[in-house]
């Protein structure tokens, strides 16, 4: 029990101190989880509400981009589209910069993590189906990457649903942007571009390498 002195040389004891069975060492013990807690509250109010809000105006800004992107590569007739490709190529970039700023200022939130994924599937989804359309990608290409991302976007929301968080591996994020640097090119060029062909062929080897190592390490994460 702690004293002080009260009054003229008295001693008055002071409120117990509790001490907590969560630290190994030290004369008063921590609760980790509230001080992880307190951490990230620290963090997120670090920075003003608006910008807190950046991230996830970012993505719904990729989500409102998705018809525009549309509209411009039907009215190019085949051809390619420097406009066209600038926009695709800007979605990529803020599906990028948007996880970027959540983690940085510890913003992250639901919304975000369910809206930003789906806003990149729906993008490059959009564009594949657009070039099988205008006879510049090939079928399988196509059923390669709806199954892909559909297997993408139901086993995230089943994972997040029970409560577990995934993170991307640098694998899958090279092979995401050899994706978009693919498509933007494709949507750029003229029909028979083959270099750009072969950088879409490569980004989805990449990424569907990362898809098969996640889902054989995927089950021992969750297990552990």
């Amino acid at each position: 029990m702690a004293v002080s002195v009260h009054e003229a040389g008295k001693r008055k004891p002071l409120r117990h101190r509790a001490r907590l069975p969560f630290a190994a060492n030290g004369p008063f013990r921590t609760d980790p989880k509230r001080d992880s807690v307190a951490g990230l509250l620290m963090g997120a109010r670090a920075i003003s509400t608006p910008h807190a809000q950046i991230p996830n105006a970012l993505t719904i800004l990729r989500l409102a981009l998705i018809p525009l992107f549309v509209v411009l590569v039907l009215g190019t007739d085949g051809e390619g589209s420097y406009v066209a490709a600038g926009v695709f190529a800007f979605a990529g970039a803020t599906d990028q910069l948007d996880g970027w700023l959540a983690r940085r200022w510890h913003v992250e939130s639901t919304f975000g993590r369910l809206a930003d994924p789906l806003a990149d599937r729906l993008m490059i989804d959009a564009a594949v189906i657009l070039l099988w359309l205008d006879g510049r990608l090939p079928w399988p290409a196509l059923v390669v990457i709806l199954v892909r991302d559909a297997a993408l976007v139901g086993g995230y929301g089943l994972v997040m649903t029970r409560g577990y968080e995934l993170s991307v591996s640098w694998l899958g994020k090279a092979g995401t942007w050899l994706l978009y640097a693919a498509v933007t090119a494709m949507i750029a060029s003229d029909e028979g571009t083959t270099w750009a062909l072969a950088l879409f062929w490569s980004g989805l080897a990449v990424a569907m390498i990362a898809a098969v190592l996640y889902a054989v390490t995927a089950p021992r994460s969750f297990g552990g």
